[in-house]
């Protein structure tokens, strides 16, 4: 009787110790890929900055156009490891500042999603989901939302002339959502 005893206590020990690691496995599961991110989207409604009529000093011209947001370039989202749609815009503002403003996005949301200026060229499938932090890049800032209009600061020491693109980049996976060639 006392071995079956024993055979018993050891098999409980065994599958509570399974099932420890099942939860500390799947913890640490949900806590990298964060899966209910998928079925919740976050959207965003931004304005354009400085997209009000500026004022016009008084003495100006009434035939002289007024200095507001200017796109300098843009080019649509293409999808890569998620299904990816909407414009980018590279735009100069009155001021002379630049913002990068997304219009339409519509992506997947994920963990650690960011906006990034590259130097990559934009391609299409498979091919194109890892090659944006191969060169150049910078970080305008973690992605505000999955879906709407937003805009992104860009650094006021950044050379545009550097940058040929735009891409959704998943951090924490190392891969591009989706990507648009600035022209």
């Amino acid at each position: 009787m006392g071995t079956a005893v024993t055979v018993t206590k050891r098999r409980g020990r065994v599958w509570a110790g399974a099932l420890v690691a099942a939860v500390v496995v799947l913890g640490i599961g949900s806590y990298w890929f964060q899966p209910w991110k998928l079925w919740r989207d976050e959207t965003v409604s931004e304005a354009l900055p400085g997209a009000a009529a500026p004022q016009r000093p008084s003495g100006a011209a009434s035939g002289a156009p007024a200095a507001g947001p200017q796109t300098l370039s843009q080019g649509t989202l293409i999808s890569h490891e998620h299904t990816t749609t909407g414009t980018v815009k590279l735009i100069r503002l009155a001021d002379g500042s630049h913002t990068l403003r997304l219009e339409g996005l519509d992506t997947s949301n994920g963990p650690d999603l960011r906006v990034w200026l590259t130097d990559a060229p934009v391609k299409e499938g498979v091919a194109g989901w890892r090659v944006f932090d191969d060169g150049k890049y910078v970080s305008l800032g973690k992605l505000k939302g999955n879906k709407g209009d937003q805009n992104y600061e860009i650094p006021p020491d950044v050379n545009l002339a550097d940058y040929s693109s735009v891409t959704i980049w998943c951090d924490r996976f190392d891969v591009s959502f989706g990507a648009a060639s600035l022209t």
